[in-house]
């Protein structure tokens, strides 16, 4: 698993998207690969996330629309992965603990299985 975030600021934020990254990827087989990149033009990251089986995916995160909070960055992640087809079990937020803040967080900004 590789994470690599640049230009996105507060190291303090920095390290809870890490910490979320790889939280929502430890239980998954395979090589993947994360990447937050902050623009210096304007309030937008580029997230991009690659994985087996040719699995790639990117999300323009705008800080305009708070999505450089760590919580619904990892909110966005998840419904990236859910859309991963593999032989792999999908966990739902209702097989998750409810201590776990990536679910919480799902709760609050909508359904993962709705489209994006």
């Amino acid at each position: 698993m590789l994470i690599e975030l640049h230009n996105t600021g507060d190291p303090g934020a920095s390290a809870e998207i890490q910490a979320l990254v790889e939280h929502a990827l430890s239980d998954r087989a395979g090589d993947w690969r994360v990447s937050i990149v902050g623009s210096r033009e304007n309030d937008s990251w580029e997230m991009k996330v690659l994985g087996p089986n040719g699995f790639e995916r990117s999300y323009t995160l705008a800080g305009s629309a708070g999505e450089h909070h760590p919580l619904l960055i990892g909110s966005v992640l998840m419904k990236l992965l859910l859309r991963y087809s593999s032989d792999e079990r999908i966990a739902r937020p209702d097989d998750q603990p409810d201590d776990n803040p990536i679910y919480r967080c799902l709760q609050v900004v909508g359904s993962p299985y709705e489209p994006m």
